[in-house]
């Protein structure tokens, strides 16, 4: 069977016993239905990564003998941060969790004139709680032991204002756009609208902020598609596909 990999805090890969935070214990006690002896891997999204047993298994407290520390592997050498319309349904849960086994450095959820989903409060809250869980178990299954970070919702315009990539990308179908000519960047910054795509105001403000406007060819694809087109093209021109 093959060992299966979770994401603990940064606070537990310090060697010894450990016990498992509830959530990873339920799922490795009642999910997978391990027993003691059982071989784990656990990762802290800081980049590091452990070899561990399981010692200890009961109804409320899971057990784990870590035998060995090393460095985690999986990362891109190119940083993409993935600017990315908030969208109904679980189009950004799919987004986030192909960009992420795709080696995306930072995904940020935008809202944008034509996306139809504003969050607030509480529900705001839940829902970022939500995506990086996403990310997590994107991790856990990918390889990866550096977690990519989702940040807070922000409005376009915002985001727009901190980019500091040297290579900045706006996916905008029907332009001549694209990754032919650019010499190898050490960050990427990939803007990518709703369903019903980016307004004519918010390409032209994007690329007033040194944005390059880029076509993924004649179709036009689906928001949560999109990112996972032009991240490996990113990946396979610059990166490590």
């Amino acid at each position: 069977m093959k060992v299966p990999r979770v994401h603990v805090a940064a606070d537990f890969i310090v060697g010894g016993d450990v016990v498992m935070p509830e959530g990873p214990a339920h799922h490795l006690s009642r999910v997978l239905r391990l027993g003691e002896g059982d071989l784990l891997r656990l990762f802290d999204g800081d980049g590091h990564e452990a070899t561990a047993v399981l010692v200890a298994i009961g109804r409320k407290r899971v057990v784990a003998r870590i035998e060995a520390v090393e460095a985690g592997r999986g990362e891109s050498p190119l940083a993409v941060h993935l600017g990315q319309a908030i969208s109904k349904g679980d189009r950004l849960d799919y987004a986030i969790q192909k960009a992420v086994e795709l080696g995306v450095a930072e995904i940020t959820p935008l809202y944008t004139e034509q996306g139809d989903v504003h969050l607030k409060g509480e529900r705001e809250t839940r829902k970022l709680a939500h995506w990086q869980a996403v990310a997590a178990s994107a991790c856990e299954q990918c390889g990866r032991a550096t977690l990519p970070p989702v940040h807070p919702a922000r409005r376009l315009s915002d985001w727009l204002t901190e980019r500091h990539e040297p290579l900045r990308l706006v996916l905008h179908p029907g332009t001549p756009g694209s990754l032919d000519g650019f010499e190898p960047p050490p960050s990427v910054a990939l803007l990518i609208g709703p369903e019903g795509g980016l307004s004519d105001g918010e390409v032209v403000v994007s690329r007033a902020s040194g944005f390059v406007a880029l076509s993924l060819g004649p179709r036009i694809l689906r928001t949560e598609t999109a990112p996972v087109v032009a991240l490996s093209l990113l990946q396979h021109r610059f990166g490590d596909l």
